[in-house]
C-alpha cells in the first residue's frame, strides 16, 4: 500500500447516495445522487465522472471504502458487490468497510451545539450560565428497521476535540441493536442526561421519539455520506483493518423476510 492510496468511497446504505473520491486522508471531490434510491442508476456514472474530473482512471483505485450496515437492504449489497468487483478485476484493491451508524454519528464530529439543537418538545433549551445551549454529551443514531423497530446505537462525547479514532469524539456506548422507541426511551431518555439524535429514522417518526432530555439535531445531520465514509475508512485503513472480500457480507442485523 502506498502512503497515499487513491481511494472511493461509496456510501449507499441510506436513501440518498453519494461516491467520493480522496488521496490519503484528503478528500478530493464528492458527489450526491439526485434524488433518493437511485443507487442503481448513478454509481457507475458518478463514480466515472469523479475519475475524470481528477484525470484518472478505475485502475488507479488502490482502496474502496463502502457503508457496511445496518441499513438499506438493497443499498448494502450494492456497495458490497461493487466493492468485491472491484477486488476481482484488480487484486490489489483493499476494502474497508464501515459500521453506517458510525458513519451518521461523524456527522457531529465538529458540530457546534449552539448553532443546530433542537428541542424535542420545541421548548426552551437549557442554558450554561453564559447563556449558551448546553452541551451535547449524548447522541443516539436511529434508522428504520420496520416491522416497529429501529437500528440503534448510542455514543458520549470522550472529548470536545476531535480525536484520531474510529468515531472522532465519540465513544460508542452501546453497540448497534435492534429496538423499539418506547424500549430505547425508557433507557436512555433522561432530563439530568439528555441525549440528541439524529438519522434517517427521524423522518417519519420523530414523534415517537419525543420525550423529557431527548433533543434533535438539525435534519441536516441526519444522513450518512461519502466524505465521512471515508473520514474513517482511512482510519481504519492506517491501522491495517482491511475487509476480506471473500468473507464479506453486509451487516444486516436482522435478515430481509
Amino acid at each position: 500500500m502506498t502512503q497515499t492510496p487513491l481511494i472511493l468511497a461509496v456510501e449507499t446504505s441510506g436513501r440518498l447516495g453519494s461516491v467520493a473520491l480522496a488521496i490519503g486522508g484528503k478528500l478530493l471531490v464528492e458527489e450526491t445522487f439526485s434524488a433518493p434510491m437511485r443507487h442503481s442508476a448513478e454509481i457507475f456514472p458518478a463514480i466515472c465522472r469523479l475519475l475524470s474530473g481528477c484525470d484518472r482512471k478505475p485502475k488507479d483505485i488502490e482502496h474502496v471504502y463502502i457503508s457496511i450496515g445496518p441499513g438499506s437492504f438493497t443499498g448494502l449489497r450494492i456497495a458490497a458487490t461493487f466493492a468485491k468487483t472491484m477486488h476481482l478485476a484488480n487484486n490489489d484493491v483493499k476494502i474497508v468497510a464501515v459500521d453506517t451508524l458510525d458513519v451518521i454519528a461523524a456527522n457531529v464530529i465538529n458540530l457546534t451545539a449552539e448553532t443546530t439543537i433542537q428541542d424535542s418538545k420545541h421548548e426552551s433549551l437549557r442554558r450554561t450560565p453564559n447563556g449558551g445551549v448546553t452541551s451535547h454529551e449524548r447522541i443516539a443514531v436511529i434508522l428504520d428497521a420496520k416491522r416497529s423497530q429501529f437500528f440503534i446505537a448510542v455514543y458520549q462525547r470522550t472529548n470536545h476535540e476531535p480525536q484520531t479514532t474510529n468515531h472522532g469524539i465519540w465513544k460508542k456506548t452501546f453497540p448497534d441493536a435492534l429496538m423499539t422507541a418506547e424500549e430505547f426511551l425508557d433507557k436512555f431518555a433522561c432530563k439530568e442526561n439528555p441525549i440528541w439524535l439524529l438519522g434517517e429514522g427521524l423522518v417519519y417518526y420523530r414523534d415517537k421519539f419525543k420525550a423529557d432530555g431527548v433533543y434533535f439535531l438539525d435534519e441536516v445531520h441526519w444522513y450518512p455520506d461519502a466524505s465521512k465514509l471515508h473520514h474513517l475508512g482511512w482510519q481504519k485503513a492506517q491501522a491495517n483493518q482491511f475487509a476480506d472480500p471473500l468473507t464479506l457480507q453486509p451487516i444486516y442485523l436482522r435478515r430481509p423476510v
